[in-house]
């Protein structure tokens, strides 16, 4: 019998948000210190795309204040893309001031989210980037954009595909063509994920693709699979599963980079990622953070690392 063949693709991409996104959830707050190590060994491992903070309030996420002194202190590796989160132009031009040249802007597809947190509708909030979306070409930055909540809603449930659209084509309106399907809530199923991927790729063939996934339920690796599937080659992933979102109730911890990449790994995919120094990256995170990692491949370890010698037979006659 006959079975349906999928092309596997050689190589995927991974941007590690372990910075942003997993330390914003954290209770215990990373020294500067702290921070410029683990950046250090995120780039030792190979990841060559890092979100390494936000440029938003301090009141509001107290865990990203000293991007700005971080952007300024670390060391640039060339042919490692640096990016930061921005709520608008004033957080683009602190980006800039910093040294980034380039920076992430974020918008919740669903309309009762982007009303709870924003008191706007999702149109109207990208309408509002125009100024960014200026800025950022008189000063050669490049702007990404994160549609969050892309696939459910604390407040709304299942985020109709058209919602999705929407903000997809206000951004490309505005010439921001790499864009993230994010799954803020850990909402999101395989199958789902697939025919949103696959919409998406066939209605804005220009769009460079990421998806981001929170484990909240136990299926970000398997939505991972779908994504590729579904011809995205670029996925998020934070050290020791760390993160959430402190303006989603029931966000959890994102996908751990090293389990994406153990997975990517035995695949047969190449990430260009050193996997045991993504895992001591990993285990340097959970020791500052002061928790254990919700890693599974630190609890278990690799595959390869559980496969013995085959034992001698014994004679008993």
């Amino acid at each position: 019998m006959s079975t349906p063949s999928i092309t596997w693709p050689e190589k995927v991409s991974l941007c590690e948000v372990g910075l942003r996104d997993g330390l914003q959830n954290e209770k215990v707050i990373p020294s500067i210190e702290q921070k410029l190590q683990l950046l250090d060994t995120v780039v030792a491992s190979g990841v060559r795309i890092i979100e390494i903070g936000a440029f938003v309030h301090p009141k509001a996420v107290p865990q990203m204040a000293d991007t700005d002194a971080l952007c300024r202190t670390m060391k640039k590796v060339d042919g490692v893309e640096y990016r930061a989160l921005v709520p608008n132009i004033k957080g683009v031009q602190r980006a800039f001031d910093a040294g980034l040249t380039k920076a992430k802007l974020t918008v919740s597809a669903s309309e009762a989210h982007c009303l709870a947190n924003f008191n706007s509708s999702p149109v109207k909030m990208i309408e509002g980037f125009a100024d960014c979306a200026e800025f950022a070409a008189k000063n050669n930055m490049t702007l990404s954009g994160a549609i969050s909540t892309s696939f459910g809603c604390p407040f709304q449930g299942r985020v109709p595909v058209e919602q999705v659209e929407n903000a997809v084509r206000g951004f490309v309106k505005l010439g921001i063509t790499e864009l993230s399907l994010s799954d803020t809530t850990g909402m999101a199923n395989p199958r789902q994920v697939y025919e949103l991927g696959t919409a998406m790729r066939q209605i804005f063939p220009q769009v460079q693709w990421v998806m981001h996934f929170h484990n909240t339920r136990d299926m970000a690796l398997a939505n991972i699979v779908a994504g590729i599937q579904a011809g995205v080659r670029m996925f998020d992933g934070a050290f020791a599963g760390l993160g959430g979102c402190p303006f989603a109730p029931g966000a959890s911890g994102n996908v751990a980079s090293e389990d994406v990449i153990h997975m990517l790994h035995e695949m047969g995919i190449d990430t260009g990622v050193d996997l045991l120094k993504a895992m001591e990256t990993a285990r340097l995170a959970a020791s500052f953070v002061g928790h254990a990692p919700s890693s599974a491949v630190l609890k278990a370890g690799r595959c390869v690392d559980i496969v013995k010698e085959k034992p001698q037979a014994q004679n008993n006659a």
